[in-house]
């Protein structure tokens, strides 16, 4: 077995180490949870360890044969690319146990156990080189966030929020199961090499990647179908709010730079126009629409819309430099997201409300949560020293030599950015103190402040020094631009 197939393998027996373990022993399971979880992570970075950056093609490849008649393989491997989104998943699980440690009461083993199972579908979206497979644990991932919505959702409306979910993720994918059909019947595979250096006439290039695009411009996602998103995050528990906007819309923009770019550069390049028109005007009209919002959770989650939009801007751009800027910003929204909706769901967990209005001088009685929640609205902001600073400013690079009107308007959802998140944190943080909280007011405890800092150091690390990340992506975004201009 290799260590892809060892780090895969992990997370299903942790869900049956947890199967075993009596309901009643809480403490325990929490922590083998939390105890599996970090040693998942550390393997995760053991194989990043392990990987030679100046090779730009994929490594630790294998392939199980599934259905020899149909040329049908499991076959894995990784990049440049894909690892840094598998070490981001790793990650997260630990924190949404950590912040899930004592607001979860209800149904735990099986909360936990879903924890793990989403974190075995991630591992395979992002390993897997098999666009049927793909496709399969891209959509699988669907039935455990589904269950996390409606089960341990919030409010009442959790069910409606987990059908807008479930439904329209699933509308979108329909097309895209269908032209990988039409794929498979041409080329008589659904291996990601045998794709991309087969010819398809310009017509089947358009038509597949008007399919593709379809269902990663709802997971991104794009105006008009972003609806789902906010609904899903204000009903959603803590932990699945973290891996919603953590990993799960990253999936959308990972399946565009993974597929649509190698294997369908045509329509690519056809569809540039359409693609920067919807960006554009998901990033303004997120960004507005953030600025009149009340509940935090949607302030958070209508400006993740406006940050994704800047990646798919930088993924079309056809640029090394933009195109590495996307994945930069994907990982830095991963962290910063994140840690924003960390610092909502302690608010919650205090004051049992998520409307701006009841809040205000918070940081008199919780200094150390002041900090951490200003740093997060800095990066957010995208200031410099900062994760998103360099993956917005690297993705404006790119697009300006390629369209300034693009560019430039783009920019200007920096500076919407600016208004809504700076806006947020002063009602919150200052302002009249509400004095019917005073008695309530407790700062971060220890178990919260180490959930924060792995978000935080990254953060800052990411924004100081880059090329700790940047050199292993280089060379795996080299090679998947040659595919786009030879």
């Amino acid at each position: 077995m290799s260590l892809i197939e060892f780090i895969i393998v992990l997370p299903l027996i942790g869900m049956l180490y947890l199967s075993l373990i009596r309901r009643e022993s809480i403490i325990h399971m929490k922590k083998a949870s939390l105890y599996g979880s970090f040693f998942i992570l550390i393997m995760t970075l053991v194989l990043w360890g392990k990987m030679n950056e100046l090779v730009g093609g994929f490594q630790g490849v294998s392939e199980r044969e599934i259905i020899k008649s149909l040329n049908f393989s499991y076959y894995t491997g990784v990049d440049g690319i894909s690892i840094f989104f598998i070490i981001l998943t790793a990650l997260l699980i630990p924190i949404c146990i950590l912040c899930s440690w004592t607001t979860v009461k209800y149904r735990l083993k099986e909360f936990l156990v879903l924890l793990f199972f989403i974190e075995f579908l991630l591992f395979n979206v992002f390993f897997v080189l098999d666009l049927l497979l793909f496709y399969i644990f891209f959509e699988g991932v669907l039935i455990p966030m589904f269950l996390l919505i409606g089960i341990w959702g919030s409010r009442e409306r959790r069910i409606h929020a987990a059908y807008q979910f479930f439904l329209y993720t699933l509308f979108g994918s329909v097309l895209m199961l269908l032209a990988i059909l039409l794929v498979y019947f041409e080329t008589g595979s659904t291996n990601i090499h045998v794709l991309v250096d087969s010819d398809y006439s310009e017509l089947r290039q358009i038509i597949v990647w008007f399919a593709f695009f379809c269902s990663f411009a709802v997971k991104v996602p794009m105006i008009p179908v972003h609806i789902w998103l906010p609904e899903a995050h204000v009903e959603a528990p803590t932990a699945g709010s973290v891996i919603l906007a953590g990993i799960l819309l990253k999936m959308g923009t990972y399946g565009m730079i993974r597929f649509s770019l190698p294997m369908l550069p045509l329509g690519t390049t056809y569809f540039v126009p359409l693609v920067y028109t919807i960006s554009v005007i998901s990033i303004i009209y997120s960004s507005c629409t953030t600025i009149r919002q009340v509940d935090l959770k949607k302030i958070i989650a209508y400006s993740s819309v406006a940050h994704m939009n800047f990646v798919t801007i930088g993924i079309m751009s056809n640029d090394i430099q933009g195109i590495e800027g996307s994945i930069f910003l994907m990982l830095g929204h991963g962290l910063v997201s994140s840690g924003l909706f960390l610092c909502v769901g302690m608010l919650y967990e205090r004051y049992h409300t998520r409307i701006i209005n009841y809040y205000g001088g918070l940081v008199y009685g919780m200094p150390i949560f002041g900090v951490i929640f200003l740093i997060l609205t800095f990066a957010n902001v995208s200031l410099p020293l900062t994760s998103n600073f360099i993956g917005e400013f690297l993705i404006l690079a790119g697009i300006f030599n390629k369209n300034i009107f693009v560019a430039v308007t783009a920019a200007i959802g920096v500076i919407l950015g600016a208004v809504y998140a700076i806006w947020l944190y002063n009602r919150v943080m200052y302002g009249v103190l509400k004095y019917e909280y005073i008695k309530e007011f407790a700062d971060v405890n220890r178990r919260e402040f180490f959930t924060y800092m792995p978000l935080i150091i990254l953060i800052i690390v990411l924004g100081i020094y880059p090329n700790i990340f940047l050199t292993s992506i280089h060379m795996s975004v080299n090679t998947l631009v040659e595919f786009l201009y030879f």
